[in-house]
């Protein structure tokens, strides 16, 4: 079969070569899949650069957490699939349900573990889920990682939202068009923020109450916080960056997730936090059972994962370039078909 892999130490696109290995076959408790579409993250970047958790790669990878496909082969023993069903892999192949603990193991295509970018990928059958069956493979492949993170912050925790309540996404990226789509679902007013007002009119086609164009409100937070309201919900994709702001735009008993690694440089002040009585959540993607909760909220409501650009699986590396872009909106996918 053909793969994308990545060279041990990799620290560049110039290491991510297309080769030829073994057709990989499913043991006992494992599931064969043949990979349909794969889709990009801000992490897949990180890695190929060598500054994802760790630094470099040890040893040659595939990479990509988030892909699709039909299985063609499970091993002895699996139960819960059979040859021909619709699948995706979990970003954590150890993560069933619960809180996150020091079990969950290593993520998809990175150190330790298997990658998406192959025509054929064995996992094991506690690592796949079936996909929401209103999509087609290319949009399925969009959620495995942005679409649970987004999922896990909206719902999940101590303070999940509910209909009516206000909520602030920062950015364009597959977090927070994901989160838009299922925040209007379930009946909530969303704010988004952009450098690009194209952008923000593309958001407002999707549902967005509210656009801020954080070049032109350099104090969007504030300006979110008291000309708008304050919001009940923060994604907060971008990090420790953006957190004062984040903070600002806060009502009272709100909270702020946090996912971003987007702008790591700073050190907000928590006082904001206190004033409110809000809290600050850590989000690390999430767990099968709400990649699960996920596939049935998409076919209840209808969401289609919004596909901002494809690719050929031959022009991958063309795929991570394009994500570094200011075109990039929402998901880039890989075509593996």
């Amino acid at each position: 079969m053909r793969a994308w892999q990545l060279a041990a130490g990799a620290t560049s696109l110039d290491d991510l070569h297309l080769v030829d290995l073994d057709d990989p076959r499913a043991g006992p408790g494992q599931v064969a899949i043949r990979v349909h579409a794969c889709s990009l993250n801000y992490r897949d970047q990180a890695i190929v650069k060598g500054r994802y958790m760790g630094g470099p790669v040890p040893a040659p990878i595939v990479p990509l957490s988030d892909g699709a496909g039909e299985v063609i082969a499970v091993g002895e023993g699996v139960s819960r699939f059979k040859v021909g069903d619709r699948v995706a892999g979990t970003f954590f192949q150890s993560w069933p349900d619960g809180p996150p603990n020091p079990h969950m193991g290593a993520a998809l295509g990175a150190a330790g573990a298997p990658g998406m970018l192959a025509q054929t990928v064995v996992l094991p059958e506690s690592g796949v889920v079936h996909i929401a069956q209103s999509l087609s493979y290319a949009e399925a492949a969009c959620l495995p990682c942005a679409g649970v993170t987004a999922w896990n912050a909206l719902f999940e925790g101590p303070r999940p939202v509910k209909p009516g309540d206000k909520v602030l996404l920062l950015g364009t990226g597959g977090v927070s068009i994901i989160a838009l789509q299922l925040a209007k679902a379930a009946g909530c007013e969303v704010i988004i923020t952009s450098s690009d007002n194209a952008k923000l009119e593309r958001t407002k086609a999707l549902g967005a109450d509210h656009g801020v164009n954080y070049k032109d409100v350099e104090n969007w937070g504030q300006h979110v916080g008291a000309g708008l309201g304050g919001v009940d919900k923060v994604v907060e994709v971008g990090g420790a960056g953006t957190l004062q702001q984040s903070f600002a735009a806060l009502r009272h008993s709100a909270e702020v997730a946090l996912i971003g690694v987007l702008n790591p440089v700073g050190g907000p002040n928590p006082a904001g936090l206190m004033m409110t009585g809000s809290i600050l959540r850590g989000i690390f993607v999430g767990s099968r059972r709400m990649a699960e909760k996920l596939a049935g909220a998409i076919d209840a409501n209808g969401i289609k994962p919004v596909i901002g650009a494809r690719f050929a699986f031959e022009d991958a590396k063309k795929a991570y370039d394009y994500t570094t872009t200011s075109d990039l909106f929402s998901k880039v996918v890989i075509d593996t078909a």
